[in-house]
């Protein structure tokens, strides 16, 4: 009898609208290295091991910036974070996945083994660990989606709140790389 593959989606949050960054443009769409952070967010989570992948939109029209990687418009994007899991999990079961592994945007350090570390965890909520400081991505498996979509969280907490209340669920996931995220135009020029 053969062994049931576990499929997981890799999930790329970019539905914000940035209004902390003051540059020329959203700050997606700002460069590091000659790349754009959309772009480099995109290819570490793209070179992972995943069974598929999508983006999830809300403030900003990716279409042209992101290949041939599905877009999954968020409506309900300016009322946070939560929300684009939330569309995450509705794409991910209609689709038949397994689990999700969550990454945001807006953090083109990740490593694309840190998507395919977290994503070979067993755990129902693994959790990518930088010398010990937990960070991003975030794999929740199919068996937490409705407890996740049950808690009447802080809608700009994504899995946090679930995490802090599960944490018996919970397994950190060494990973190399870095989490930082650009927020500010400061947190570009530390990069650049």
């Amino acid at each position: 009898m053969e062994a049931h593959h576990s499929t997981t989606l890799g999930v790329l949050l970019a539905a914000g609208s940035g209004t902390r960054f003051s540059g020329p443009q959203h700050k997606l769409l700002s460069h590091i290295d000659g790349h754009s952070i959309i772009s480099r967010s995109l290819s570490a989570m793209t070179g992972s091991d995943l069974d598929g992948f999508i983006v999830v939109s809300g403030a900003l029209d990716l279409s042209n910036h992101i290949g041939d990687v599905e877009v999954v418009h968020n409506p309900d994007w300016k009322t946070g974070q939560r929300s684009s899991v939330i569309t995450a999990v509705k794409f991910a079961r209609s689709h038949g996945y397994d689990a999700i592994v969550v990454g945001l945007a807006d953090q083109p350090f990740l490593t694309s083994e840190a998507w395919s570390n977290v994503a070979s965890s067993t755990a129902p909520i693994a959790i990518a660990a930088y010398n010990g400081t937990r960070g991003n991505p975030v794999r929740l498996h199919s068996s937490v989606w409705d407890m996740f979509e049950d808690l009447d969280a802080d809608p700009d907490a994504g899995a946090r709140s679930l995490i802090h209340l599960h944490p018996e669920l919970v397994r950190e996931v060494a990973c190399e790389g870095n989490s930082a995220d650009i927020d500010t135009t400061e947190d570009l020029d530390t990069w650049t």
